[in-house]
Parts: C-alpha cells; sequence; structure tokens
C-alpha cells in the first residue's frame, strides 16, 4: 500500500483534525510525579472497533485522558498506529513533550479528539483499516525506543488484543509466543479493550491472560487489560 509517511507533533495532529487544543492551567502539587515514558498504540486492525465505532472511540478517548492529563513535565508521549507488519501502513507518528508549553491537559485533549476521531479518518481514507494485527511485532519494535532501567515506562495500547498474524491466530485458539524481557522493569502494559468482538467472557478472558502471562515474560512490573469500563 502506497501511504505517505506522516510525523507529526500534536500541534500538526491538531491542524489535521482541525480540532484545536485547550490551554488549561494546572494546580501545582508540592513534590511532582516522576516523569514517566508513554507509549500509545492505536490499532487499526479491521477487527477492533476503534476504526469503525464512533460511540466507542469516543469512549476510549475519554479514558486516554485520564492517563495523559495527569502525566508531570518532561514526560514523554509517543503515539503509533500498528496492525499490517508494513512500516508504510502505519504512517501517523506524534510525539510530545510535557513542558510548560504543552501542558499535559492540552497534550490529553490532542490525543483524545485524534482516537476520537479514527473512525472518521478511516471512513474518509485518510488512515486505512488493515488486515493483520501484528502486537507482538510492534511491541518488539516499540521496546528499542525507551529504556525502562532510567525512568517510568508504560505502553497503552488501544486494542482489541487478539494478534492475527504469522506468530498467532489467537481467535482461530493460537497462543502468544513467549517474548525476550523486552521491557524488564518497565511499569505497565495496559490494554484498552481487550476482547473486544470476541463474542463471549471466555474468550475475553483467554485473551486477557495470555497477554497478562506476556507481559510478565516480557519484564512489565504489572498488567492491566480492560474490556471496558
Amino acid at each position: 500500500m502506497n501511504s505517505m509517511r506522516i510525523v507529526v507533533t500534536l500541534g500538526l495532529a491538531a491542524a489535521f483534525l482541525s480540532v484545536p487544543f485547550l490551554n488549561a492551567g494546572a494546580e501545582a502539587v508540592d513534590v511532582p510525579p516522576r516523569p514517566q515514558t508513554v507509549i500509545i498504540g492505536l490499532d487499526l486492525s479491521k477487527s477492533n472497533p476503534l476504526v469503525d465505532d464512533a460511540a466507542y472511540a469516543a469512549r476510549v478517548a475519554s479514558r486516554l485522558t485520564q492517563e495523559i492529563d495527569k502525566l508531570s513535565v518532561r514526560s514523554r508521549v509517543m503515539v503509533r498506529t500498528f496492525g499490517a507488519y508494513d512500516s508504510g501502513a502505519n504512517p501517523l507518528k506524534v510525539d510530545e513533550v510535557i513542558s510548560a508549553r504543552a501542558r499535559p491537559e492540552s497534550v490529553a485533549e490532542g490525543i483524545s479528539s485524534l482516537v476520537a476521531a479514527l473512525p472518521q479518518l478511516v471512513a474518509e481514507g485518510k488512515l486505512k483499516a488493515q488486515d493483520w494485527t501484528y502486537i507482538v511485532s510492534f511491541m518488539e519494535t516499540m521496546s528499542h525506543q525507551v529504556d525502562c532501567a532510567a525512568g517510568d515506562v508504560r505502553v497503552i495500547l488501544l486494542t482489541d488484543g487478539f494478534e492475527d498474524s504469522e506468530q498467532a491466530r489467537m481467535l482461530r485458539g493460537g497462543s502468544l509466543p513467549k517474548p525476550e524481557p523486552y521491557y524488564q522493569g518497565c511499569t505497565e502494559l495496559m490494554m484498552l479493550g481487550v476482547g473486544q468482538g470476541g463474542g463471549s467472557p471466555a474468550v475475553t478472558k483467554r485473551a486477557r491472560e495470555q497477554w497478562e502471562r506476556w507481559a510478565q515474560a516480557a519484564g512489565f512490573q504489572r498488567f492491566t487489560g480492560l474490556y471496558d469500563w
């Protein structure tokens, strides 16, 4: 698939979506929280309702806001899309560092607006829904972008959690491969929407359990897998 690679700051992302950022103040605290690195992965595979259900995308965006607007100064936020293994199919990149000029509330608003707009962007052809779900490969790739020993690192995936690749076909009963400890010492792997579209609580439970084991083996200190909230 031929697509132009898009590398944007949140300012350009806002222009891309025609959604202005909000300039909001933040209350001072006596002891500021430790800066974090937060990777946000947007699953553009066709099985994920994030690409075609506007109400669901809005709900995910609202939940994501809670994870971003509490970040401290010098925290780094990286947004990437995934699905197919081909990097050309995942052109959108957003990188931002929380600062006096890029307040956490504004960063949260910009990224949440992007997430809420995903169904519209896909419908308009600005982003492409994809036929594969390479979650494991995405996680392996992004592990080279962070240093878990240097600070708090969290990965938040907006995904149904169903790996659908040559490594595992989870909806067909396949199991995730055991990972290398790419994320040894990293704080958390969170999945928002794990099990969505699977059709039963049993399928959701199996997907969550597989990812919890994977997260532990990869080195994360904790795993959070939410079907809904």
